[in-house]
């Protein structure tokens, strides 16, 4: 079984309705000016990345698969059995888009989506309203050694209210949305602290905690505004916010890769507004841009046309790769999904280098776009692609395009009310 990115990080360490009147009610900005050139190459990415979630998915629980095969011809289902519960919330909003754009019909999407809810409302096991992080696709039944994972249940539940915004005239998705997020138990992961512990195992939490800025914003902002199980508004308060220091860029950050400045902000739009310590939105663009130096700081094959990294597959197995600060055996390769999902922040760079991998590489572009990483210099394109790094790539490219995941969560009226209560005003 691959190990899945949290866990890496964990290893290096050791070595409905419209939303409520709030300050944050206030027209939507202006989708980025693209040329005809920058729009198809999006459109093919998120095409291509749309229908994975579609095709790799099950029909009957909509559990979608950890990866698949990037290169196989259209028309096959991966034959392996791990679903991923984040994998599934990022498909919940991927069909969304699809839906939205027209790369696959409405009435289909409405179909996945209503059976994606009924299981993994009436028949999936929770645990005070957690899910377990890796399942089998067909029988939801848990993978040995797999947590009960906050953060990934957290993922989950931002597709499942992408889902309920998205279609609000359907009664049973606006039942069972809203059941799977208000059965969630968020004080029981706290576990007596004022942080989450990272997850829970058969009969104990693990002892690691979600304690420093990272993904998790996400997590807190659904816990502080659950209408039936809230935590403290203060727990927000409670994690670090440590500073990175790189050239002449400081961020709040830690030793984390790349995607923990993008995986929040697919569905909390943080543009424009800030807490009592920052703009988390700049704070992302600064992150995004210290990446790139940081790169380009470690020579070739690194260039303005080759550049990104963060936790993916490597030659040698999954891996939390990137900086800065430097971590991982940083050995060329590269990871489209760090531009990818940094494309609202930093749109220019991301673009050029994004387009330059594909008509530079092609080998690496493949049924979903691209494969999760490469390295051409060592011959190594990843024969699979992961539904987590195609998810990130597609809603920032459609938050990008159109600020349609932005918007569309923004209607859950929870999300106001979570910034409200964490202290957020218009920057």
């Amino acid at each position: 079984m691959s190990i899945d990115r949290r866990h890496a990080l964990k290893l290096l360490a050791a070595g409905l309705s419209l939303p409520a009147l709030s300050p944050f009610a206030q027209t939507p900005s202006a989708p980025a000016r693209l040329s005809p050139a920058d729009t198809a190459f999006l459109d093919d990415l998120e095409r291509r990345g749309c229908m994975f979630f579609l095709d790799q998915a099950s029909p009957a629980t909509g559990q979608v698969l950890d990866r698949a095969k990037a290169f196989d011809p259209p028309g096959l289902r991966d034959p392996r059995r791990m679903a991923s519960i984040a994998s599934t919330g990022f498909g919940l909003t991927a069909l969304c888009i699809a839906a939205q754009r027209g790369y696959i019909s409405r009435a289909r999407v409405l179909d996945r989506v209503r059976r994606t809810l009924r299981f993994h409302h009436d028949k999936m096991e929770d645990h005070h309203g957690f899910l377990v992080h890796f399942n089998d696709i067909e029988t939801g039944f848990p993978y040995l050694g797999s947590e009960v994972s906050p953060i990934d249940t957290s993922i989950f539940l931002c597709g499942v209210l992408s889902a309920r915004a998205f279609f609000r005239s359907d009664p049973e998705i606006q039942r069972l949305a809203t059941a799977l997020y208000h059965r969630v138990d968020w004080p029981w992961m706290l576990n007596g602290g004022d942080t989450f512990a990272m997850g829970y195992r058969i009969d104990r939490f693990i002892p690691s905690r979600w304690n420093h800025y990272c993904e998790h914003m996400m997590l807190y902002l659904l816990a502080i505004a659950s209408p039936t199980h809230p935590i403290p508004a203060s727990s927000w308060d409670a994690w670090s916010r440590p500073l990175v220091h790189f050239q002449d860029f400081t961020f709040i950050g830690a030793d984390d890769p790349l995607f923990v400045h993008q995986y929040s902000h697919a569905w909390f739009d943080f543009r424009n507004k800030r807490d009592r310590y920052a703009n988390y939105f700049d704070n992302s663009v600064t992150a995004t841009r210290a990446h790139e130096a940081f790169c380009l700081s470690l020579g070739k094959p690194y260039s303005p046309d080759y550049w990104g990294i963060t936790a993916s597959d490597s030659q040698h197995g999954y891996t939390a790769w990137g900086g800065p600060p430097a971590h991982g055996r940083l050995d060329g390769s590269v990871v489209p999904c760090a531009p990818a999902g940094s494309l609202p922040f930093v749109p220019e760079d991301c673009l050029r280098v994004l387009r330059s991998l594909k008509q530079t590489y092609p080998r690496s572009w493949g049924r979903y776009g691209f494969c999760d990483a490469f390295h051409p210099d060592a011959d190594w394109y990843d024969p699979d692609c992961l539904g987590i790094d195609i998810g990130i790539g597609v809603l920032m490219a459609e938050n990008l395009r159109s600020n349609f995941v932005w918007n569309t969560f923004a209607r859950n009226p929870e999300v106001s009310t979570a910034l409200r209560l964490t202290g957020f005003h218009p920057a």
